[in-house]
């Protein structure tokens, strides 16, 4: 409508201002309607100056027609960015009602419920790509449930690992010295270059239009693709939102709904997870500060450490397709150490993903407290999931990686490590399985009241 410039100016129009006015009570309107998805949208980018732009342009054109109301978007201009750093100091003020611990601890952990397993990809590299599930959903019950079943173990960066290990007991009970030792099953020492029932692999795979992009082996940087299993190198650094995966040597039978992993990927390396109800991972890693990349990038600077059902990533992690993955269903994930947004960077949050108490499965179950993200030093710790429905999340210099773990030297870790914090979980029978997209990059924020109804008021006044 007139000539416009790339720059959204106006030199020309063959509307008069009242088409203008229109236009902009419509622009009012939408956004007092739509508030909360914008603000949502615009704060998981980070970026004030999104809300500034939002208003700016249509200054410049309702101005030029009529400067009545481009007084008016000048006015609304100033009220969204006085609300944006209302948003900023909300999410702070909440974000600082949570504690910094050392330790924390889920109690009741496992229900019985349901999720959907996937029974088909068809045509995985064309147009037509697509995904259906089995009728009859998978049931699950019991202690730790469903993240009793095999598990991956995900890495994103800026992180450096120099040890991982994982660990089964016949009856570990949290708080019981007595109770069952730990038995290693697996092992990885960068500095001796030491695996023993570990694979890396990584998304360097082929992309499809509905699965994302497929696994493949790691490369000894963890994110480039290599031909055959290969060792993460010692002091490897992996970026900001580059990610490898961790699964045990134990390969996949035949890709099949009743065989031993289920339907996955024809074309990738597939790969048993990390059985056990009872079970513990144990890491040494740092997570030093963001300085190879753009601040741009997605995850900047938010490194984290998480389970997954193994049968999430052989099939498809990150798909927006709810029958390419029995995530969004609640098979689980686990978040043992993560910044779940760059404001925090600080600090390391962990979340139950499942339907046990919440049926948001993409904010789940967290934890109200933190531990400090150490971006200079060393850090040891990890997670014990016991015999009675606990998960225990701790860091301690105490932490060591022996074939053989008693049960009070668990304990003896947690409760070095000081501080804690206890959770625990609803008992639940059953789920819902309507859900959003995977994996949260921020803190759950609804605002939009205060910001709508500022604008309700000044759009009267001034009207």
């Amino acid at each position: 409508v007139g000539n416009r410039y790339h720059d959204g100016s106006v030199v020309g129009s063959i509307l008069d201002g009242s088409v203008y006015q229109v236009v902009a009570l419509v622009h009012v309107i939408v956004l007092a309607r739509f508030g909360s998805l914008i603000e949502n949208i615009l704060l998981s980018r980070k970026k004030t100056e999104d809300f500034q732009a939002l208003f700016y342009i249509p200054y410049t054109i309702y101005s030029t027609a009529s400067p009545r109301f481009g007084n008016f978007f000048f006015l609304v201009h100033q009220t969204m960015l006085f609300s944006s750093l209302l948003v900023s100091t909300l999410v702070s003020v909440a974000t600082a009602a949570n504690q910094e611990v050392e330790a924390i601890q889920f109690s009741n952990l496992g229900f019985s419920g349901t999720y959907n397993q996937v029974e088909k990809l068809s045509n995985i590299y064309k147009d037509s790509c697509s995904c259906e599930v089995n009728k009859t959903p998978v049931s699950f019950s019991g202690t730790n449930a469903p993240l009793n079943e095999e598990v991956s173990v995900h890495f994103r960066g800026p992180l450096v690992l120099n040890k991982f290990a994982s660990y089964v007991s016949d009856g570990f009970k949290y708080g019981d010295d007595s109770s069952g030792d730990w038995k290693r099953l697996s092992y990885y020492e960068g500095s001796s270059g030491t695996s023993e029932n570990v694979t890396f692999l990584t998304s360097a795979g082929k992309n499809s239009s509905c699965l994302g992009i497929g696994l493949t082996y790691a490369g000894t940087d963890g994110i480039s693709k290599a031909d055959s299993s290969t060792v993460l190198a010692k002091n490897t650094l992996i970026n900001s939102n580059d990610e490898f995966v961790i699964f045990s040597n134990i390969s996949c039978g035949k890709s099949g709904y009743n065989n031993d992993c289920g339907v996955y990927r024809s074309d990738i390396p597939a790969y048993h997870g990390f059985y056990g109800t009872t079970k513990m991972f144990l890491f040494e890693f740092q997570m030093p500060n963001e300085t190879h990349t753009s601040t741009d990038i997605s995850n900047y600077n938010m490194p984290a450490i998480w389970l997954l059902n193994a049968h999430i990533p052989r099939t498809a992690q990150y798909s927006m397709n709810v029958n390419c993955s029995c995530w969004r269903s609640g098979c689980g994930e686990f978040d043992i150490f993560e910044v779940m947004n760059s404001t925090e960077y600080l600090h390391m949050y962990s979340t139950i993903h499942d339907y046990q108490g919440s049926d948001d499965i993409q904010t789940g179950m967290a934890a109200p407290a933190y531990i400090e993200r150490d971006l200079t030093g060393t850090m040891s710790g990890g997670v014990a999931f016991d015999s009675s429905g606990n998960a225990v999340v701790w860091v301690s210099n105490s932490t060591s990686f022996d074939s053989t773990i008693q049960a009070s030297s668990v304990n003896s870790w947690v409760k070095q490590a000081g501080a804690d914090v206890a959770t625990t979980l609803a008992t639940v029978t059953g789920q819902s399985a309507t859900t959003t997209s995977k994996k949260s990059g921020g803190v759950s924020y609804q605002p939009s009241f205060i910001t709508n109804l500022l604008m309700t008021v000044l759009t009267l006044w001034v009207i």
